[in-house]
């Protein structure tokens, strides 16, 4: 069902080694596919986003106008959701609010006594596009969290994108979710054409500043082609976690917490690495018997089978170091005592603190972003926050006299660079005032 690996006496490298990682194989087929929708879209706008919804979804709109989502829809969704889940899904919302505003920057500036100024500016984008996961599926846990870090930053417009159903419905709890984060629109469009549509824009479809959200595949190659005619967030692989133990760790808690990122995908990873080999085959043990109690049991065997592990080492050193070679998505530090390591973890999307804070209160309800860096990109990605949605300008001013005062400089350093003309503009100045 899942390897146990012992790691005991072994260094940290080869113990990675014999982890089953995943690596990006070979999507040339799919690129293909991905950049013939791209050009469709950008030739044909609309119309050849109709099609490949017809083609792809089964869905036949009669016109472009049908892809919005109706003030109707949006009613008859609120008619489907119950007040038990909208009271969660507001107080939801608040905890994500209030934990991205602590992310705001401010714009600034100094002065000096030379009469100059410098500063920086920092805006909102303009218009940013969200997709977010749908048809059988209903995600509103992804939309507040792609949503509310722009609202928070002050994005005036935010187009959501996400696949119909096969009746053209978009699932209520995804439409009221949209409606509660600050959603200006919503288009029942997904796959590649959706992107390509946020990114040219068609007579329907505004293009957009910036594409953020997770999908398939297709959907991460189309994010990936766009990248320059707009900006996005990152491209999001399969789920991972890992839990940290040392013998403090009760097994039943860790065998749900595995299989809790493991039902996501069959190439989800789920990792267990701990200095205790009775706990690994404690969790082995619990693993086995509460997979049979849950509905998405085939697809944890799978994840667990190609992609999970537990792995025994000599230390909690050691599983620290193997933590941060890996640089998971998700890491839980299920220990005695987590603050007393805490400082030592470098690479990790998200870190989840002690024996009752488990992911899927990260997911939902905590309020820091759950849109996190997968495969290892933790050592170099952030999760999704306020900062996604703002860009910045540098302001510069000078007086006349600021500017004598450098202009010899200037005018040197771009000679020795070959700019005259670049030194120019500076001399002509000098000139004009004497």
């Amino acid at each position: 069902m899942i390897r146990l690996i012992d790691g005991r006496g072994k260094d940290t490298t080869w113990v990675a080694s014999k982890l089953n990682r995943r690596w990006q194989v070979s999507f040339e087929n799919k690129r293909e596919i991905v950049s013939k929708i791209l050009s469709a879209v950008q030739q044909r706008g609309d119309e050849a986003v109709l099609e490949f919804t017809a083609q792809f979804d089964g869905v036949h709109y009669a016109s472009a106008q049908e892809m919005l989502v109706s003030q109707e829809e949006i009613q008859e969704a609120y008619s489907k959701v119950d007040d038990h889940f909208l009271r969660i899904l507001k107080q939801a919302k608040d905890n994500i609010w209030k934990f991205h505003s602590k992310q705001l920057e401010n714009s600034w500036t100094v002065f000096d006594e030379n009469g100059i100024m410098l500063g920086q500016r920092v805006m909102p984008l303009e218009r940013v596009g969200v997709y977010v996961p749908g048809g059988r599926a209903a995600y509103p846990s992804s939309v507040l969290m792609n949503v509310i870090p722009a609202k928070v930053a002050g994005v005036s417009d935010i187009v959501m994108v996400t696949p119909p159903a096969k009746d053209k419905k978009v699932n209520p709890h995804t439409v009221v979710a949209a409606c509660e984060a600050g959603c200006s629109r919503i288009f029942k469009i997904g796959g590649a054409q959706a992107i390509a549509a946020l990114a040219f824009g068609t007579a329907t479809i505004p293009k957009v500043d910036k594409i953020v959200g997770p999908g398939n595949i297709y959907v991460a190659l189309a994010k990936k082609e766009v990248y320059g005619y707009v900006d996005i967030d990152m491209i999001a692989g399969p789920s991972e976690v890992m839990v940290l133990a040392d013998s403090s760790a009760n097994p039943v808690l860790v065998a749900a917490d595995l299989m809790s990122q493991a039902e996501h995908d069959p190439m989800a990873s789920a990792i267990l690495v701990t200095t205790s080999f009775e706990l690994a085959s404690h969790v082995l043990e619990e693993l086995q018997r509460q997979v049979e109690g849950l509905a998405t049991r085939d697809v944890i065997r799978v994840s667990l089978r190609d992609f999970g592990a537990l792995i025994v080492v000599d230390s909690i050193q050691q599983a620290i170091e193997l933590a941060n070679a890996i640089a998971p998505e998700h890491l839980e530090l299920a220990v005695h005592n987590p603050f007393e390591i805490l400082g030592s973890i470098k690479h990790a999307g998200s870190i989840f603190l002690g024996h009752y804070t488990p992911e899927p209160v990260g997911d939902y309800m905590a309020g820091p972003n759950h849109v996190l860096p997968t495969g290892g990109t933790a050592r170099f990605f952030s999760p999704l926050g306020v900062y996604d949605f703002v860009k910045k300008s540098n302001v510069i001013f000078y007086t006349e006299k600021a500017l004598k005062a450098v202009a010899h400089d200037v005018i040197e350093f771009a000679n020795r660079e070959g700019l005259v003309a670049h030194a120019n503009s500076i001399k002509v100045r000098l000139k004009d005032n004497g």
